[in-house]
Formats: structure tokens, C-alpha cells, sequence
């Protein structure tokens, strides 16, 4: 009896102690698949909705229209990413097409408002393509839903059987190749509706765990198990650590979702070994993670510097857009710098999601506003263009009406003023502007060679009166230099002289007429200061014979002095209002105001000289 009890004792210690080990495992199992359920956690929480700026570049609508229906037609799952670039691309050129074509429409004289926009068939055709493509999604969407509530139902049923083989202990070891069969098809199913997926998780390691407790392993079956984990977790470790050398960031971190999960769906390892193995495939994932954290950060910070420079180029197209363009070669200028900034901008990459749309708009309105303000200066421009057609069409008759009279002097007259008004006449179309003036100057030139023909022997008068009308110039030059007495005298003969000379070619009469006045100028001026120091020598010299006639004479001629000043004073005001109202147009009116101004320098010369007898007599009492 005593051997029976030593020997059913001792088994008894061995069941308990298996039963210690399968459940020491099972609890390390469920705090290694928790740590690793936790990376998953945060692993998917990483931000990729920003990963945008690596698609292919497309140059022309045609082509986004080709890859749309690639993928319209495709059995794959579309891509929302990438349709939503292809949609974005379409959209850019698509309305870079209708700018081309509404300059190219101004540009070629058409009016803004009767622009009408034609019915584009890529359009069309990339609607219809994205119709089929919205309909794909959907369809699939439905159907992933339908698959995960199957899936969900699967698990359900899995979590279920699993339950049943807890309640009977006695069984647990026969049903374990059925378990194992259970936990392969859990497994298997992935899809299932999110909500639920970590209600279900815990259902499921709950009845897991209480298997583990129930199940009684040998020693044998529990090393074969830990074997065949410790390979498959060494290949997931290595599988990871190879992602770090992956060159596609994105397709790293995905490929490591895959691997924890098969990760946390593998059973223990030994008790020795685990921590070592966690350890390592725990640095393998955090390296891929920084890979792809490092990524999005450098992504971003590109994403902003696109953003500031977008900007800046906002700034300069709204100030250009403001500008105040006079002409249009000032439109011209103002459009080739439109259109630099619009090739800067299409060379710059994305901005940040919530701000590309923003930022795009803003560039498109502010060149949208420039565009409809050149629209509408040229809709202006091409009215006055023909308004002032129009005009100088009618001077082109006047001058062709006039061109065969034989009335000189009066159709002269005429043909300057027509000339005249021509110059005031704005711009027209340079090919009709140049056919006009073609015209016009005919007729102007087969009138004036008429003319002069007529009047050849006038003309030889003239020139003979020009260079007598020079040698008079010449001789008042000379007085200058030789002054005599009787200058003011000889000065007033040679003015009568060239007073009588007859007409000069008109072209030399202006200038020949500010000659003879600037050399008449400068005698004046010389014989006023000689004249005014005389005057004031002469002042000086009786003021003695002033002071002698009493004490108060000084005094009384300082007065009279001071009364003489200001009456001057008073005189050279009156001219200088007259001259603000004088029209200097006419030659006429030009001479006249020239002898004004003669006038009221004489006058402020004399002005200046009382005010000298003035110090004159104020220096005499300071000395008494």
C-alpha cells in the first residue's frame, strides 16, 4: 500500500506540475500577444493619408483619361489615393486648357462676354470613367462589409467551439488537435467589422486561457510546440529586420503590419528564449517605424516650404493683378510675368492636404481677376480703336477734299490744323493706321508741293530777307562789344532796321526771332546797369546839397524814396497777375508776353535802385 501511495502521489505531483507549466505558458503566451497587439495599436495609428507626393507625373489630360479607365476596367481594388490624384491632375490641366484657349480667344480679338465655353469629350469620358469607378467601390465596399460580418459570424462560432471544449476538463487533452485546427482557422479569417474586433479579441483569449488551464500537455507535445513558434517567430523576426533595407518606406511598414500580426497569432516560445526573442523583433519594428515616422515628418516639412513658396507666388500674382497697367504693352509686360509665375508654380510640389485645395484656389482667383481686367482694357482699347479709326478716316477725306485747291493761304491753314488733329487722335490697328497715313500723307504732300511750286519766287524773298535779318543781329552783337556812347541810340536804329525786313522761310522764324530778342535782351541789361550805377553815383554825390537844405531834408527824401518803392513794388505785382492770364499759344501771344517781361525786369531794376538810395540815406543818419 505504501509503494501504491508513493506511486499515485508522485503522479499526482507530475499533473499538477504539467498543469503549472501549461499554465505559466499560456499567461506568458497572453502577455506577449497583449505587448504585441499593443506595438500593432500604435503602429496603426501612425498617420499615411499625407503620402501623396509620389505619384506619377501626368502631362496631358488624355493621358489621366487612359490611366482612369485602366483602372475602371481593372478587376483590383481602386485605389482612393490615386484616384483622387488622377481626379486633382484632370482638373489642373483641364483648366489650364480653358485659360489657353480663352487668352488665345482675346488675343485673337474675340469679346470676353461672347466666349463660350465648348463641351470638352475628355471630360466627358473621365466622369464616365470615374461613375464606373464609384460604382466599383461601392459595390466592393458592400461586399467587404457583407465578408466581415460572415467573418465576424466565423469567429463568433470559433470563439464558441472553443467554449464548449473548456467545460469538459477530462476532454481537454483529446480536443487539442481540434483546438489547434480552431486557432488555425481564427487565423485565417482577417476581416471583421472594427468595432467589434476588440470585444471579440478578449472573448477569444478568455476561452483560449481557460483551455490552456484545462489542458494537460506532456512535455514532449509542449517542447514540439515551442520548437516549431521559436522558427516561426525567428523567420518574422528576420523578415523584419530585411524591411529596414526596404528602399519604399510605406511598403515597410505595411509588409510589418502582416508580421505582427502573424506575430501575436503564434504561440510561446520557451520561457529561456522569450524574452530574447520579443526583444528582437520589438528593435526590428522599431526601426521600420522611424523609417516611416522620419518619412512623414520629412513629407510634411517639404509639404510646408511648398506651401510658403505657394504663397509668395499668391502674393506676387494679386499684386500684379492690382497693378495699374496704362497700355498694353504694360498688359503685355504684366502677362508674361503671369504666366512665369504659373510655370514657377506647376514646378513646385504639393502643399499640406488641408491647404492644397485653399492655396490652388487662391492662385487661380487671383489670376482669374487679372485675366478678366486684361479682358475688359482690351474690350475698352478695341472701342477706342475703332472710334478713332473712324476719325481718321473722316481727316483722310478732308485732306483728299482739299488737296487740288489752288487757295494757298486758307487751305494752308486748313491742311496744318487737319495735320494737327491728327497727332491728337489715339492709336487704331497698326496695319489700317499705316494704309491712313499713307493716304493722308499724300494728299497732304500733293497739296504742299503744289503750293511751294506756285510760290518758288516768294521763297528766294524770303531767304533774302532771313540773311538780312542776321546781319542786323550780327551788328547789335558787335555793340556789345564795343559800346559807345550813343549805344541806346544805334541800338534803336538797327530795331527799326529789322523791323522792316519783310517775311523769312517759316521754318527759321522762330529761331531766328529768339536770336534777335536774346541779343536785344542783353543790351538792355547792360545799359540798365550802366545807367542804374550813374543814377545811384550821381545820387550819392548830391546828397550833400540835400542834407545842407535843412535838418529834416533826409528825412523827407527818404520818404518820398520809400513812397517811390512801394509804388513800384505795387506795379511789378499788376504785371506778374497779367501775366499768369496771358496765353503764350500764338506767336502773337508769345512776343506779347516776352515785352512784359521786359517790362517788369526794367521795373524791378528800378525797384532795386531806390531801394540802394534808400541805404544810401539810412547810412548818412547813422553817421551823424
Amino acid at each position: 500500500m505504501d509503494s501504491q501511495e508513493n506511486v499515485l502521489t508522485q503522479e499526482n505531483q507530475e499533473e499538477k506540475n504539467v498543469e503549472a507549466t501549461v499554465v505559466n505558458e499560456v499567461n506568458a503566451q497572453s502577455e506577449e500577444e497583449n505587448a504585441v497587439a499593443e506595438t500593432v495599436c500604435v503602429q496603426e495609428e501612425t498617420p499615411e493619408a499625407d503620402a501623396k507626393n509620389e505619384e506619377k507625373t501626368y502631362k496631358t489630360k488624355k493621358d489621366v483619361v487612359e490611366r482612369i479607365t485602366e483602372i475602371a476596367q481593372s478587376e483590383d481594388n481602386p485605389q482612393k489615393e490615386e484616384v483622387e490624384y488622377l481626379k486633382t491632375t484632370f482638373y489642373k490641366l483641364h483648366q489650364a486648357e480653358r485659360e489657353a484657349n480663352l487668352k488665345a480667344y482675346l488675343e485673337a480679338g474675340g469679346e470676353a462676354e461672347k466666349y463660350q465655353v465648348v463641351p470638352d469629350e475628355d471630360e466627358e469620358k473621365f466622369k464616365a470613367e470615374l461613375s464606373i469607378i464609384k460604382e466599383k467601390r461601392a459595390k466592393i465596399f458592400l461586399q467587404q462589409e457583407s465578408e466581415k460580418q460572415e467573418n465576424y459570424k466565423k469567429k463568433l462560432d470559433i470563439i464558441e467551439k472553443i467554449k464548449a471544449m473548456t467545460t469538459s476538463p477530462e476532454d481537454a487533452n483529446n480536443s487539442y488537435q481540434d483546438f489547434k485546427k480552431l486557432q488555425q482557422e481564427w487565423k485565417e479569417i482577417k476581416l471583421i467589422p472594427a468595432d467589434k474586433a476588440n470585444e471579440l479579441w478578449r472573448s477569444y483569449q478568455l476561452y483560449v486561457e481557460q483551455f490552456y488551464d484545462l489542458l494537460k500537455l506532456n512535455s514532449e507535445a509542449r517542447e514540439y510546440d515551442f520548437k516549431k513558434n521559436l522558427e516561426i517567430k525567428t523567420h518574422l523576426c528576420e523578415a523584419a529586420e530585411k524591411l529596414a533595407e526596404e528602399t519604399d518606406v510605406i511598403s515597410a511598414f505595411h509588409q510589418l503590419q502582416k508580421l505582427h500580426q502573424e506575430y501575436r497569432e503564434t504561440g510561446p516560445v520557451s520561457k529561456e528564449l522569450r524574452e530574447e526573442i520579443w526583444t528582437r523583433f520589438k528593435a526590428a519594428s522599431t526601426a521600420v517605424n522611424k523609417r516611416h515616422q522620419q518619412h512623414f515628418e520629412e513629407l510634411r516639412n517639404r509639404e510646408e516650404e511648398n506651401l510658403n513658396k505657394k504663397t509668395v507666388l499668391c502674393e506676387k500674382v494679386e499684386e500684379i493683378a492690382k497693378a495699374d497697367a496704362k497700355s498694353a504693352n504694360d498688359w503685355e509686360k504684366f502677362t508674361k510675368e503671369i504666366i512665369a509665375i504659373q510655370t514657377e508654380w506647376k514646378t513646385i510640389g504639393f502643399a499640406p492636404q488641408k491647404m492644397n485645395v485653399k492655396i490652388f484656389e487662391r492662385f487661380r482667383a487671383a489670376c482669374d481677376m487679372f485675366f478678366t481686367r486684361k479682358a475688359e482694357y482690351f474690350k475698352v482699347l478695341k472701342q477706342q480703336y475703332a472710334e478713332n479709326l473712324e476719325k481718321k478716316k473722316a481727316l483722310v477725306e478732308k485732306a483728299k477734299a482739299l488737296q487740288d485747291s489752288t487757295e494757298w493761304k486758307s487751305v494752308s491753314d486748313k491742311m496744318i490744323a487737319l495735320q494737327k488733329e491728327w497727332k491728337t487722335i489715339g492709336m487704331v490697328p497698326r496695319k489700317m493706321g499705316d494704309q491712313l497715313w499713307s493716304e493722308f500723307l499724300d494728299a497732304c504732300n500733293h497739296f504742299f508741293e503744289a503750293r511751294n511750286a506756285a510760290n518758288a519766287g516768294t521763297r528766294n524773298e524770303e531767304q533774302a530777307n532771313l540773311e538780312k535779318k542776321r546781319n542786323v543781329i550780327e551788328q547789335l552783337k558787335q555793340l556789345i562789344e564795343n559800346a559807345g556812347d550813343n549805344l541806346q541810340e544805334q541800338v534803336r536804329k538797327l530795331s527799326d532796321e529789322y523791323n522792316a525786313i519783310g517775311h523769312v522761310p517759316f521754318k527759321d522764324k522762330d529761331k531766328i526771332y529768339k536770336e534777335y530778342h536774346e541779343v536785344l535782351d542783353k543790351i538792355y541789361k547792360e545799359l540798365n546797369v550802366s545807367s542804374a550805377r550813374r543814377r545811384l553815383d550821381n545820387f550819392k554825390n548830391n546828397l550833400k546839397s540835400v542834407a545842407d537844405k535843412g535838418a529834416n531834408a533826409l528825412d523827407n527824401e527818404r520818404t518820398r524814396l520809400m513812397r517811390r518803392y512801394e509804388s513800384l513794388k505795387q506795379e511789378i505785382k499788376t504785371y506778374e497777375n497779367n501775366l499768369g492770364f496771358l496765353n503764350a499759344s500764338s506767336k502773337k501771344g508769345n512776343s506779347l508776353i516776352d515785352e512784359m517781361n521786359r517790362k517788369v525786369q526794367k521795373l524791378k531794376d528800378d525797384c532795386e535802385l531806390v531801394r540802394q538810395k534808400i541805404k544810401v540815406i539810412d547810412a548818412k543818419n547813422e553817421e551823424k
